[in-house]
Parts: C-alpha cells; sequence; structure tokens
C-alpha cells in the first residue's frame, strides 16, 4: 500500500481547512501558498472534495472553500478512500498469488487491510490539529 502525493495533499487541504476555518471562504490560493502546493494541482483535488460533499465551494469575490461537516466527523479514511480510490493492501499480480503458493498469504494481506481501514476511519481531521503549546519555557 502507497499513500499517493493526492491522498497526502486532501489530508492537507482538510486540515488547512481547518486550521483556518472563520465564517468566510477561504480562497483556494491562500491554500496553496500555505501548503506550497501548485493552485492548478490542488484546484483538481478541491474539485473531487467538492463532488464528494466534504467541501463546499463560493466562485466571484469572497469565493473560497469550506468544510461541510465539522472537522471531529472527517475521518482520515473517508478522505483517503475518496483520493485514493482504494486504501488496501494490494499485490499487483493478484490473480498468480491465486495459481501459486502465494495464495496463503492473501488472508493475512486482507486482514492487514482491515486493520489500515479501520484505522484510519478512527482517526480525524480534527485528531491531526496540533495545537500551538506556546511558550512552554518558565523563567
Amino acid at each position: 500500500m502507497k499513500i499517493s502525493t493526492k491522498g497526502r495533499y486532501s489530508l492537507l487541504v482538510m486540515i488547512d481547512l481547518t486550521e483556518n476555518q472563520s465564517d468566510d471562504f477561504i480562497p483556494l490560493r491562500d491554500i496553496a501558498k500555505r501548503q506550497d502546493i501548485s493552485e492548478k494541482y490542488l484546484e483538481s483535488i478541491i474539485k473531487l472534495l467538492v463532488r464528494h460533499k466534504l467541501l463546499v465551494g463560493l466562485r466571484g469575490k469572497g469565493g473560497g472553500y469550506k468544510l461541510t461537516k465539522r472537522p471531529n466527523d472527517i475521518t482520515v479514511g473517508e478522505v483517503l478512500r475518496i483520493a485514493e480510490e482504494n486504501i488496501m493492501v494490494d499485490d499487483e499480480d493478484t490473480e498468480s498469488m491465486y495459481r501459486t503458493s502465494e495464495y496463503r498469504t492473501i488472508d493475512m494481506w486482507s486482514r492487514l487491510s482491515k486493520i489500515i481501514n479501520e484505522y484510519f476511519d478512527s482517526v480525524s481531521i480534527a485528531d491531526l490539529i496540533v495545537e500551538d503549546p506556546g511558550n512552554d519555557f518558565v523563567i
């Protein structure tokens, strides 16, 4: 299993919108600048997140994007399944596994995929937000 750039950037978008949420929509260019991602590539990711109703967009002056749900209600698994379409441990040649002795490992890979999905589903976008602890030094 490998999480692609699209999957990682999708999570970064969700984190950025969570950390910068307000009553206003957040412009794409602001997200792109903060995350150092090209606007064109980011636009394709955001369109996907809008289509799956994790974000809502507004065009024109004051336009941009917002989360459609609270960050506590959006899981890493949900975002990655949208971006990746499949977050299973995958063998490139599954058919050959059925024809060889490697079929013995299919159940193991299936269980690992289940564990990974359950873990990603247990982590919300809010869980990924690191609060600024400020200056912990006391004099």
